[in-house]
């Protein structure tokens, strides 16, 4: 297993210099460094020596990927692309072009983000499965086609909609939640809830859907079969066969998610004014401010392929087949 891990690892590499790269040629296509440098000096009189002065200070002076002035090796090494890039992978997020440190912004704006995206990931995956489970129970009636209509309606509509509606309505109209805000401790509890609900139920539509489907595809297996020929009850097959059974897909999106949750959600962050690691990215964007975008990038690219390591170990502990045929 550690081997296994080792070589993932050393597969991230190639994954991680190729985001880094087209991070670079993203940004610097749509902007350039004296675009950046007037976005942060904001005067209203700036000179091309303030200009001048800035790039050199914050490294912008250097050529992107080829720096056809210098030696040997330097052509590559003596560019933004390399110092910067070597600089992400040491995880050493530097300071942002406004002077900040980003890694203690991360550090402070990633508890906002939890707190948004962990409950909603709980409730809605709670939530999701259990009305899943009820469908399989009555699965083809009356009750399962309903609910399957609603499902698709909702994921349907943009989830721009119900932060909107959400806010028109429970906020403006009926007074039950803030608008928008947030404090940290349980004071913040009541600017979660709105955004907590929208998320939830944003998710409910795919989340049905996808979960109903992995448990009739139980449904259907001959185990399934076989326990009702022996006279078991509808429940205790859904629940000691179908529902257990069921879980190993399920455990792979859970575990592929966990890592991303750190990054928040930029909507749902930006329109409630939370200050997490989503508007911290939306922010900088806006403010035309590369280090803390770059930043972000690298950092939620490491995640996702953390996601993808754990899922497969998790494949390796849980799943017999593949925990067996790795020893074979």
């Amino acid at each position: 297993m550690l081997a296994y891990i080792v070589r993932r690892l050393l597969y991230a590499i190639p994954i991680l210099i190729g985001v880094n790269l087209i991070t670079f040629l993203l940004f610097f296509t749509v902007n350039t460094p004296e675009d950046m440098a007037r976005a942060q000096l904001g005067a209203k009189q700036v000179t091309s020596e303030m200009i001048a002065a800035w790039e050199q200070a914050h490294g912008y002076d250097k050529p992107l990927f080829f720096n056809p002035e210098a030696a040997g090796l330097g052509k590559i090494e003596k560019t933004l692309f390399f110092q910067e890039s070597v600089k992400l992978f040491a995880f050493d997020f530097g300071r942002s072009d406004s002077g900040r440190e980003i890694a203690a912004d991360i550090q402070q704006r990633m508890w906002p983000s939890l707190a948004i995206a962990l409950p909603t990931f709980v409730i809605g995956l709670v939530t999701n499965i259990t009305i899943a489970l009820l469908l399989v129970l009555f699965r083809y009636s009356r009750i399962d086609l309903t609910v399957m209509v609603l499902a698709v309606m909702i994921m349907s509509v943009s989830a721009l909609f119900y932060i909107i509606a959400g806010q028109v309505l429970l906020s403006k109209l009926w007074h039950w939640t803030p608008i928008s805000g947030y404090a940290p401790g349980w004071e913040g509890v009541k600017f979660l809830v709105l955004p907590v609900l929208i998320g939830v139920f944003a998710g409910l539509g795919s989340g049905i859907r996808w979960y109903r489907s992995l448990f009739l595809e139980e449904v259907n297996k001959e185990y399934v079969r076989t326990a009702w020929a022996k006279g078991r009850s509808e429940l205790g097959v859904l629940f000691k066969h179908i529902f257990p059974n069921g879980l190993l897909p399920i455990l792979t999106g859970v575990v592929v998610v966990i890592p991303s949750l750190f990054m928040g959600s930029l909507i749902m962050e930006s329109f409630f004014g939370i200050p997490g690691l989503g508007s911290y990215t939306i922010d900088a964007i806006n403010a035309q401010d590369f280090a803390i975008v770059k930043a972000m990038v690298f950092l939620g690219s490491v995640l996702y392929i953390v996601g993808l390591i754990l899922t497969d170990l998790s494949y390796m502990l849980f799943d017999p087949r593949v925990r067996l045929g790795g020893q074979s």
